[in-house]
């Protein structure tokens, strides 16, 4: 009788357990699909740093079943697996039972954002970046007392004595990939119709992005240069905000979507040809708008044809063909290395076409890292808000970037280029790290890199 009473008990706190809600659990079937075999080890990032089992795509997909079944709870104890992961997909493209762990980890994050009670530190923190980091016009309000603290020293006093990791890691790693802060961050003067030089072969929008926008204008003003050096008449519409990878990445839903619907309305009557983003974790999500709005009967249309005229520059490029002459970039071969940003590679399948791209510039001779297709660390805001993984992934992937021998390091993705020149700086080197389209930019211009 006792045994009898103790199993009902335990059922009943069983179903009693805080799990997913019904709002698009983890589907069963995609978790069903993993066979456990343990290839995506290897090229978990998380596992090789952290080494649990639990870290690993594997162990996730583990805890998601579980919580499915009601067997555990969605409480502190499984959330820090999920937040550990970088979500940069390598598992994705290694996996032999072609396993959709993409899918996978995405519906978890956003259960986890509506179902679990962060700490009030965790809250605050999280909805600081949420609150600024999606609005480019507010963030550039916040540059003024940045760049402030910068001119008077103090970001070279908390870096020298780590006064702020000991008050909050967090910020800490926040302000270490801080880029310097110039006048041009506060500017934003590229029109809205740029004619295409010669014959114009395509009209294409061009999306500025958040980070890009403000701190890597110049590569946006690249991007503009050689897109009409090749052709295009670029559009940009001034309406254009936040593409939504990063509350979509970190599970806010609905500021995910209503950030997708802005951007899809920005475009809508500009009769463009293709859509050109420039950064590689924006590319990604921007070509999901049909998976993030397919609940929504208005925009679930709009969105999947705003996602399949999306090409990241470089695709584009490789695949229409470059028009304008290029000139070498140096007055000897330039020993190139390219970081593959991981929304990039694992996310969107590209990598032969940035290579082949920079190939075309005369002297360029493009060097492999080894574990080219290990995250950097950055994944977004993932080196803010798990900087102990992100900064032994950033100092792997420098010292393999320097094992190469090369002068230059080509990104093609703001996070990683903040992430590496920190870690540049950090190891005492000075190599610049350049996006793809200021090199091509330079090479159609016939201007010469100082190295």
């Amino acid at each position: 009788m006792q045994v009898s009473e103790n199993s009902v008990n335990n059922t009943a706190s069983l179903k009693n357990l805080k799990g997913f809600d019904v709002n698009h659990p983890p589907d069963p079937k995609l978790i069903d699909s993993c066979v456990h075999c343990g290839f995506c080890l290897s090229t978990c990032p998380s596992y090789r740093v952290l080494g649990k089992e639990m870290d690993s795509p594997r162990g996730r997909i583990y805890l998601m079943d579980a919580i499915n079944q009601g067997e555990i709870a969605l409480n502190t104890a499984t959330v820090e697996h999920f937040d550990s992961c970088l979500g940069c997909l390598a598992c994705v493209s290694t996996c032999p039972s072609g396993v959709q762990y993409d899918k996978l980890i995405s519906a978890t994050r956003h259960q986890v954002e509506r179902n679990y009670p962060r700490s009030l530190p965790d809250k605050f923190f999280r909805q600081l970046i949420f609150s600024l980091f999606p609005y480019p016009n507010l963030l550039r309000i916040l540059l003024v007392p940045l760049l402030v603290y910068q001119k008077l020293g103090f970001a070279k006093f908390f870096r020298a004595t780590g006064l702020l990791n000991k008050i909050s890691p967090r910020l800490a790693a926040m302000e270490s990939i801080l880029p310097e802060i110039t006048l041009k961050s506060f500017q934003d003067n590229l029109p809205t119709v740029i004619r295409a030089q010669g014959e114009k072969r395509y009209r294409v929008g061009m999306i500025l992005g958040c980070v890009q926008r403000l701190f890597f204008s110049p590569v946006n003003e690249a991007t503009v240069r050689v897109l009409t050096a090749n052709g295009c008449e670029v559009v940009i519409p001034k309406s254009q905000g936040c593409c939504a990878a990063l509350p979509e990445h970190q599970g806010q839903t609905e500021q995910a979507k209503a950030l997708a619907r802005q951007m899809i309305d920005s475009f809508a009557n500009t009769d463009v040809d293709f859509v050109i983003i420039n950064a590689a974790g924006c590319g990604h999500t921007l070509k999901e708008y049909g998976h993030i709005l397919e609940s929504d009967p208005e925009y679930r249309e709009k969105a999947k044809d705003f996602a399949a005229k999306v090409k990241d520059a470089q695709e584009f490029l490789a695949t229409v063909g470059l028009t304008a002459k290029l000139s070498p970039l140096t007055d000897k071969p330039l020993n190139l290395v390219y970081q593959d940003a991981c929304h990039l590679l694992h996310g969107q399948k590209i990598s032969v076409q940035p290579r082949q791209i920079l190939r075309q510039i005369p002297g360029v001779k493009l060097r492999e890292p080894i574990d080219a297709a290990l995250c950097c660390g950055s994944a977004g805001v993932y080196n803010m808000l798990q900087p102990e993984v992100s900064e032994e992934l950033g100092r792997q992937k420098v010292q393999n970037l320097l094992n190469t021998g090369a002068e230059l390091i080509a990104s093609a993705n703001p996070g990683c280029t903040l992430q590496i020149t920190k870690h540049l700086q950090l190891q005492g080197k000075k190599i610049s790290v350049i996006h793809p389209m200021e090199l091509l930019d330079y090479s159609i211009r016939g201007e010469k890199l100082e190295l």
